[in-house]
C-alpha cells in the first residue's frame, strides 16, 4: 500500500475533487493533513491533539446536546470551500470501465492508483474469490470478470493469489461468456469477446424522428448516455490491437478455447447468478430486425451520417460537462471512443485531464465514485440538520453553515443549455458539482429549502436575491409529470412499455424517467415553504403543483401503509419522505388514516432495541427485509416520520433516538454501519454522510418540530 500520509484531496470553488499522491520532494513544503483528509482516509483525527469529551454522550445528555456534538464533528469534516466530502461508491462496473478506457487510449495509470486498486479489491473480494454487482453482493460474472480483467491491465500477473481465486470462481460461475450486455462491450472493446455476441445498438436509433416513441431522446438520461457512446463502438466494431498481454487474458476467462467459441451464439447469454431481468420476445425480435438492417440493408453512407450525429451529441455532452461526463460509466465509454475515432487528439487530452475527478481515494483503498460526488446533495441535507438542531445562531458552530450557503450560491444554475435533448435547469442545484451539468429535482427543491430556510427564517446574508429563487421555482415547476409526481433528472418523456425494449440484463426500470416519492416530496414542501415567503408568485400553478403531488402521494402509497424507495435503503427511507409531504398538505396522524396506516407499519418494523434496521434486499424484493442490527440512518429515518407525522406516544420515538444517541462515540461521530443507497432496484450504493446529518436531524428535531407539535 501507499503512505497514506502523502494524499492530499484538493477540490475547487465548485467542489470538483482530486486525490492527490505527494511526490518525495513535495513533502516538506506541503500542507498538513486536514481534519476531512485524514477522516476520509481513516486515520486517527487524535494524531492532531484535538480533545475528546469523554462523558459524552449516552441518554443522560439531552437529544440536542448530542445533536449538537454530533454537528460539532461533522462539522470539521466540512471542506474549506463550504461542502463535505465522502466515499461515494459500491457498484462493481464503475472501476473497471475506468480502467479498460485508460488502457485503451494509451493513458497510463498512475503506480500509487495500481496498488491502491489492488488493495481495495483485496479488501472488498467476496469468500468464494470473487466480486458481485456492487460490494455487498454475492459474487457475478459480472463483477468478477470486470474486476478480474482490470487487475490484469494494471499488470498483475494470473498467479497472484488474489486473481488465481478469482479466476477459479470466474470459470465456476461458467465463465466470461455470460456476461451481461456492458460487459459484452468492454471485452469485445479490448478484443476478448466478439463483437457477434453483443446485441444491436446501432447508431441509427439516434437519427430517428423524435416524435417515435422509442427514440432516445425519451429514455431516462443515465441510459441514453450510456447508449450514445456504446452505439459508436458497436456499430464500428471499435477494438483494440491485440497484442500478448490480451491474448493470455482470452485463455484465462474462457471455459473452452476463445477461438472455438461462437459468438454469435451468446447475444442473450447471461449467467444465472447475474440475470435480473430476460430479454423480452420484443426485444428478441428487435434485435433480429436491427441485425438484418445493420448488416445487409443499411447503406454506408447512412451509417458515416449516423456517426456524425453521435459524435456531435457526445461532444455537446462533454463540453456542458467540462470533459467530465454525466457519471464515470458513460465517461469511461466517452474516453474509449474518442480513441478509437480520433486516437491521439486534444478532446482526448481534455478526457484525461478530467479522469481523477472519479477516483476516490479512502481507507480500503482506491475505487471509483458512482458520480464525481455527493457535494450538493449531502450540502443541501447538512444544512438543513443543522438548522433542525438549532445550531443556526450557534456562534460557535455556524460559520460552517455560513460556508454552506456559499458553497450552494456558486452551485446554482444561471443559465440553460442550448441542447434539446437536456431539460431546462435554470434556477436548479445538481446532485454534486456545477461542473456536473445536470439538473436534479429533488436537489433543486432541497436548495430551495435550504436557502430559503438560512436567507428568509435565519436571516443569513442574501446571497441568492428572489429573481433567482423565482427561476428555481419556475424550472421544478416544468418537471411535473402527469400523474403529478416528479423523476430525477428530466419529466418524463416515454412509456413504461419501453421497458420491454430495455436490453440491461442486470437493471430493472432503466428506459424511462419515472415519479418517486421522494422526488415528488422534495419538491412539493419546497413549493409549500417558497409559498409561504412569496404567496403571491405563480400562486395558482404552485397549488396546482402541490395538489397534484399530493395525489401521487396517495396514490403510490402501499397497501400495508408504506412507500418504496428507490434511491435508499428504503421504506424507511421513503415513508421519511413521504409524510413529510402529508404533513405540508395538512394530513397528520390525529387526521389521516393514511398517516396511521404509514406509523403502523414504522411501529411494527422496530426492533427490541429501538431502532429500525432495513437490509438492502428489500430494495431487490419489493418487501421489508430486517437487518439483522438497528441502523442509525434507518432509525432516523423512521423516528423523523413518526415526528413528522405528529405520532401521539413519544415512546417509540424516544426509543430510536435513544440508540442514536447510544452509538454515539465520545468525539461525537458516528461510526459507518451497513450500506445507505441504491439506485435501478439491484445496485447498492454508499452515502456515508447519511449517519451524520440524518442522525443531527433526528435528535434536533425531537426539541424543534416533535414536542410542539404534539402540544397542539
Amino acid at each position: 500500500m501507499t503512505d497514506l500520509s502523502r494524499w492530499r484531496l484538493s477540490s475547487s470553488d465548485l467542489g470538483v475533487h482530486r486525490w492527490v499522491y505527494l511526490k518525495e520532494e513535495e513533502l516538506d513544503t506541503a500542507a498538513k493533513q486536514t481534519d476531512a483528509e485524514r477522516y476520509l482516509l481513516g486515520l486517527d483525527l487524535n494524531q492532531l491533539g484535538e480533545e475528546v469529551d469523554e462523558n459524552l454522550p449516552k441518554t443522560s445528555q439531552s437529544y440536542e446536546k448530542s445533536a449538537r456534538a454530533g454537528w460539532k464533528f461533522y462539522s470539521r469534516l466540512q471542506l474549506p470551500q463550504g461542502h463535505w466530502a465522502c466515499d461515494y461508491g459500491g457498484p462493481s462496473f464503475l472501476l473497471p470501465g475506468l480502467i479498460f478506457s485508460m488502457y485503451i487510449s494509451d493513458t497510463p495509470v498512475p503506480d500509487e492508483w495500481k496498488l491502491e486498486i489492488f488493495r481495495f479489491l483485496t479488501n472488498h473480494v467476496n469468500d468464494d474469490g470473487g466480486w458481485g454487482l456492487h460490494l455487498y453482493g454475492k459474487s457475478t460474472v459480472f463483477g468478477t470478470c470486470l474486476y478480474y480483467v482490470a487487475l490484469r491491465l494494471l499488470g498483475y500477473e494470473k498467479e497472484v493469489p488474489l486473481l488465481s481465486k478469482s479466476r477459479e470462481c470466474l470459470l465456476s460461475l461458467g465463465g466470461a461468456i455470460g456476461i451481461p450486455q456492458w460487459g459484452k462491450i468492454w471485452l469485445s472493446c479490448l478484443d476478448l469477446y466478439g463483437w457477434d455476441g453483443v446485441n444491436c445498438i446501432p447508431v441509427d436509433l439516434w437519427i430517428l424522428p423524435t416524435w417515435l416513441p422509442i427514440h432516445p431522446s425519451r429514455w431516462w438520461v443515465q441510459c441514453r448516455v450510456v447508449y450514445l457512446p456504446t452505439s459508436y463502438l458497436w456499430s464500428n466494431r471499435c477494438t483494440k490491437p491485440l497484442n500478448s498481454l490480451l491474448k493470455q487474458i482470452r485463455n484465462e476467462i474462457y471455459c473452452e478455447p476463445f477461438e472455438s467459441i461462437n459468438f454469435a451464439r451468446h447475444g442473450n447469454t447471461v449467467a444465472s447468478s447475474d440475470r435480473v431481468r430476460s430479454v423480452t420476445p420484443l426485444l428478441r425480435f428487435f434485435f433480429f430486425i436491427l441485425t438484418i438492417w445493420c448488416n445487409y440493408l443499411r447503406p454506408n453512407w447512412l451509417l458515416r451520417y449516423a456517426n456524425q450525429k453521435v459524435s456531435k451529441l457526445m461532444k455537446m455532452e462533454e463540453q456542458n460537462t467540462g470533459y467530465e461526463c454525466l457519471a464515470p460509466v458513460n465517461k469511461a465509454f466517452h474516453v474509449a471512443t474518442t480513441w478509437f475515432e480520433e486516437a491521439e487528439s486534444e478532446r482526448l487530452q481534455r478526457h484525461r485531464e478530467n479522469i481523477d475527478v472519479y477516483m476516490w481515494m479512502g481507507p480500503t483503498g482506491m475505487t471509483s465514485n458512482g458520480t464525481n460526488g455527493v457535494q450538493v446533495w449531502d450540502t443541501e441535507f447538512s444544512v438543513l440538520a443543522a438548522v433542525t438542531a438549532g445550531l443556526s445562531d450557534d456562534t460557535e458552530l455556524n460559520f460552517s453553515l455560513f460556508k454552506a450557503q456559499l458553497f450552494l450560491e456558486k452551485s446554482q444554475f444561471r443559465d440553460n443549455l442550448d441542447d434539446k435533448f437536456r431539460q431546462p435547469r435554470k434556477g436548479g442545484w445538481p446532485f454534486s458539482t456545477k461542473s456536473n451539468g445536470y439538473i436534479v429535482s429533488d436537489c433543486a427543491a432541497e436548495g430551495l429549502k435550504s436557502i430559503l430556510t438560512l436567507q428568509n427564517e435565519c436571516s443569513y446574508p442574501k446571497l441568492i436575491d428572489d429573481s433567482r429563487l423565482k427561476d428555481c421555482v419556475d424550472t421544478l415547476l416544468l418537471m411535473q409529470n402527469s400523474n403529478g409526481g416528479f423523476a430525477s433528472y428530466e419529466k418524463t418523456r416515454g412509456s413504461e412499455y419501453l421497458e420491454l425494449l430495455n436490453p440491461a440484463e442486470v437493471f430493472d426500470r432503466i428506459m424511462v424517467e419515472y415519479s418517486y416519492p421522494e422526488c415528488t416530496t422534495a419538491v412539493l414542501t419546497a413549493l409549500s415553504k417558497f409559498q409561504k415567503h412569496f404567496p403571491e408568485y405563480r400562486k395558482s400553478d404552485i397549488q396546482k403543483a402541490i395538489s397534484g403531488a399530493h395525489k401521487y402521494i396517495i396514490k403510490s402509497q402501499r397497501e400495508d401503509g408504506s412507500w418504496y424507495g428507490s434511491w435508499a435503503i428504503c421504506f424507511t427511507y421513503a415513508i421519511f419522505f413521504a409524510l413529510q409531504s402529508l404533513e405540508a398538505v395538512g394530513e397528520q396522524y390525529k387526521n389521516s388514516k393514511r398517516v396511521q396506516k404509514a406509523c403502523r407499519f414504522l411501529l411494527s418494523k422496530q426492533k427490541d432495541d429501538g431502532g429500525w434496521g432495513e437490509h438492502h434486499t428489500s430494495c431487490e424484493e419489493k418487501r421489508y427485509i430486517d437487518h439483522e442490527n438497528s441502523q442509525v440512518v434507518n432509525t432516523s429515518w423512521a423516528t423523523l416520520a413518526l415526528m413528522h407525522a405528529g405520532y401521539p406516544d413519544p415512546t417509540p420515538i424516544q426509543r430510536g433516538l435513544d440508540l442514536i444517541q447510544n452509538r454515539q462515540k465520545p468525539n461525537g461521530e458516528w461510526l459507518q454501519e451497513a450500506v445507505e443507497g441504491v439506485f435501478n432496484q439491484t445496485c447498492m450504493i454508499g452515502y456515508p454522510n447519511y449517519k451524520f446529518y440524518f442522525t443531527v436531524m433526528a435528535l434536533g428535531a425531537y426539541k424543534s418540530l416533535y414536542l410542539p407539535k404534539i402540544k397542539e
